[in-house]
């Protein structure tokens, strides 16, 4: 089976300030580099090192994984028992596809900092569920095409057998989940930083045509669904 870990990144300073940071990324928290470094942590004890790594390019990204990787290595140390269990970790391979969705002329402002510039465009949006046209931003189908070209790169460019950790954010995250699902609606999730969604699924079947493989459960497994209880994790 292909496994497939995706992760939302750590608490960040925007994330603190209610800032809709899309393309603009500031550094994580304190509390943020603590969630990284306990999923890291949780991760080694569980044995569950990659192959590849994918992750955005966003600084909030990057940083969760550097702090993840030391905790990994540090908890690694800890459960060596003499026994020689050098971890090489593979290269990182950077994303744009990974990126937050694009939020325009609202990228980096708290709502109340768009209210206060663009006021008709926000109480039209604060007074309608349908989708609204911000000017600069992505489209949903446009996160939705980059989506589905991530997933479908992947499993063009991989095998059963590869262990993946793709670090990303919240609203593109809920759109590879929903190409993974074969779902034609993206579900609102709220994902929590530094939660992890865990898919094995056969790569070799992925596009067969075969009713009984898209059926049999036995090929696509959940082992983990908006997780963090690497959050409670002590070492």
């Amino acid at each position: 089976m292909l496994k497939l870990l995706l992760i939302r990144h750590g608490q960040s300073q925007g994330n603190v300030e209610g800032r809709m940071e899309g393309w603009h990324s500031s550094d994580l928290t304190v509390l943020g580099r603590e969630q990284s470094y306990r999923l890291g942590q949780y991760l080694a004890a569980i044995n569950w090192s990659p192959t590849h790594i994918y992750c955005s390019p966003l600084l909030r990204a990057t940083a969760t994984l550097v702090t993840l990787q030391s905790g990994w290595v540090a908890q690694e140390q800890v459960q060596k028992d003499g026994r020689d269990r050098l971890n090489s970790w593979p290269p990182t391979i950077l994303s744009e596809e990974l990126r937050e969705n694009n939020q325009g002329i609202f990228s980096g402002l708290t709502w109340a900092e768009a209210k206060q510039r663009y006021p008709d465009l926000c109480r039209t949006l604060e007074t309608s569920s349908d989708w609204q046209p911000i000017p600069q931003a992505e489209t949903l189908s446009e996160g939705q095409q980059r989506a589905q070209q991530f997933i479908n790169h992947l499993l063009n460019q991989h095998c059963n057998d590869d262990h993946l950790w793709v670090i990303s954010h919240s609203w593109i995250l809920q759109q590879l989940i929903a190409q993974i699902l074969g779902c034609d609606r993206v579900w609102g999730i709220p994902i929590r930083n530094t939660a992890i969604f865990e898919f094995w699924l056969d790569c070799s079947r992925w596009h067969s045509s075969n009713p009984n493989h898209h059926l049999n459960s036995e090929l696509w497994q959940i082992k983990r669904f908006n997780d963090y209880n690497h959050l409670l994790y002590a070492s």
